[in-house]
C-alpha cells in the first residue's frame, strides 16, 4: 500500500466537509434539515456582475490562460476599492495580488514565510483552516486568547509575556470570524506596534466588512503597517461571489512578490469571466450595500428570536453574517447541544468548538437561510 505524506497526519478532513456529509444523509432520508451552519450566502451576484461574465466570456482570449497577477484592470479595481471603502492607498502594480479566493492565500502566504519550525500565533476561537495550513507546511501552531471578557480582541499585554522567539507570522480576523467582534484604531495600532517590535508577520483576514457592518477597517488604515502586514479580502460574501473564487491580498510589494512565487507555481492564472464580472462588482455603488445589509437585518431579526427561544445570549451589534450565541449555564456540551438539535429539530447549527476550545460554550447560526426557514425553524421550537 501506497503511504501518505507524513503531514497528512498532523490535520484532520475540515470539519464542515464532514459534518455536511452527515447532514446530506439526513437529507436524502427525507428530513426536512435547515442548514444554519455554512456561511455560503444564498443570494445572487448582482444583474450587472453576471452580465458582465456573460459579455466577457465571448471575448477573443477569454479562454487562455490568464496572467498569474490578474487583470491590470483588476488590481486597479481593488485599489479603487480600498481608496474609496478604507482610505487606503495601494499601488495597483505591486502591492495588490489578485486570488482564487482568499482561503487559498492562507496557504500561499504560510508557503511563503514560514519554515519547518517556526511558530504562529493563531486566534482561539478562529477560523481553523490557520491551524491546518499551519502544520501542514510544518510550522507549530500557537494558540493566543481571545474571549467575551476581553471582546474577543488579542489581549497585548499576555502577548507580550509569552515566549515570542520563535513567532514568524500571526492571524487575525476583524470583523472577528465567527463571533462577529470589531476593532477599534487604537487596537490595530496596538496590534501593528507590537508586530515591529517582535518583527511578526500581522495578516488580517477581512471578508466581512460589508456586511451589517457600518465602520468598515482594514489593518492598512494603520500608518506604517505596510511594514509588517498584508491583508487578505474576498468577494464571496461582499458580493454573494462566494463559488466564483475570487479574493486578493495587499501588502507592500516584497511581501507580494513573494505570495506572487508560490502562486504562480500553484496555478495558471483565473478565469477571464470571473475577473470581468469581480471588476463589476468592486465598482458597485452605495446602493447594493444597502440591499445588502437590509436583508441580512431583516434575517438576522428573526434569527434572534430563534436564539431566544433556545435561551442563548448574544451581542446585537456584531458584524458580519452570523450570530455568536453563548448557550445558557446548565446547557450540554457544544456539539452535544447542536446534535441534539440536529436530530430532534431538524436544524443544523455550528457548534463553537470547532473554532477551538475558547468556542466551547457557544453556537453559531449563519443568516445565509431565507426568512421562511427562518420561521420555519421558530415554529419548531415553539
Amino acid at each position: 500500500m501506497i503511504q501518505t505524506a507524513e503531514r497528512l497526519e498532523t490535520v484532520q478532513e475540515y470539519y464542515f466537509s464532514k459534518k455536511l456529509r452527515e447532514v446530506r444523509g439526513l437529507i436524502a432520508a427525507g428530513k426536512p434539515i435547515i442548514n444554519m451552519g455554512i456561511g455560503s450566502p444564498d443570494l445572487a451576484p448582482s444583474a450587472e456582475v453576471i452580465a458582465s461574465m456573460q459579455k466577457a466570456i465571448l471575448e477573443p482570449g477569454a479562454h487562455q490562460y490568464q496572467s498569474y497577477q490578474g487583470l491590470p484592470e483588476l488590481r486597479a479595481a481593488f485599489a479603487s476599492f480600498y481608496r474609496n471603502k478604507f482610505n487606503v492607498d495601494l499601488a495597483a502594480q505591486s502591492e495588490i495580488l489578485p486570488l482564487m479566493g482568499s482561503k487559498e492565500g492562507i496557504m500561499h502566504i504560510s508557503m511563503a514565510f514560514l519554515n519547518v519550525g517556526d511558530a504562529v500565533l493563531i486566534p482561539n476561537p478562529g477560523y481553523p483552516t490557520y491551524t491546518s495550513v499551519t502544520k501542514l507546511v510544518g510550522a507549530t501552531p500557537i494558540m493566543y486568547d481571545l474571549t467575551e471578557q476581553n471582546s474577543w480582541l488579542p489581549d497585548i499585554h499576555k502577548l507580550e509575556q509569552m515566549d515570542l522567539s520563535a513567532i514568524k507570522l500571526m492571524w487575525i480576523s476583524y470583523p472577528n470570524m465567527p463571533t462577529g467582534a470589531r476593532i477599534t484604531m487604537e487596537k490595530m495600532e496596538a496590534l501593528v506596534t507590537f508586530a515591529k517590535k517582535h518583527q511578526i508577520l500581522l495578516v488580517n483576514d477581512n471578508p466581512y466588512s460589508f456586511v451589517l457592518n457600518n465602520e468598515p477597517t482594514s489593518i492598512l488604515q494603520v500608518p506604517g503597517a505596510k511594514e509588517v502586514a498584508l491583508e487578505l479580502n474576498s468577494l464571496s460574501k461582499t458580493f454573494n461571489m462566494a463559488g466564483w473564487r475570487v479574493g486578493m491580498v495587499s501588502g507592500n510589494s516584497e511581501h507580494i512578490t513573494a505570495v506572487l512565487k508560490i502562486k504562480s507555481n500553484m496555478d495558471s492564472g483565473m478565469f477571464y469571466g470571473v475577473q470581468q464580472g469581480a471588476i463589476t462588482a468592486l465598482k458597485s455603488g452605495d446602493v447594493w450595500f444597502q440591499e445588502l445589509d437590509r436583508t441580512y437585518n431583516a434575517r438576522r431579526k428573526l434569527m434572534f428570536q430563534l436564539v431566544d427561544l433556545i435561551g442563548a445570549t448574544y451581542d446585537p451589534n456584531a458584524a458580519g453574517m452570523f450570530i455568536w450565541a453563548k448557550l445558557p449555564k446548565g446547557s450540554k456540551l457544544s456539539e452535544e447541544f447542536i446534535d441534539e438539535v440536529l436530530h430532534e429539530k431538524d436544524i443544523f447549527i455550528a457548534p463553537g468548538t470547532i473554532f477551538g476550545s475558547n468556542g466551547e460554550g457557544y453556537i453559531r447560526f449563519s443568516l445565509c437561510v431565507t426568512e421562511e426557514k427562518i420561521k420555519e425553524a421558530i415554529s419548531r421550537f415553539e
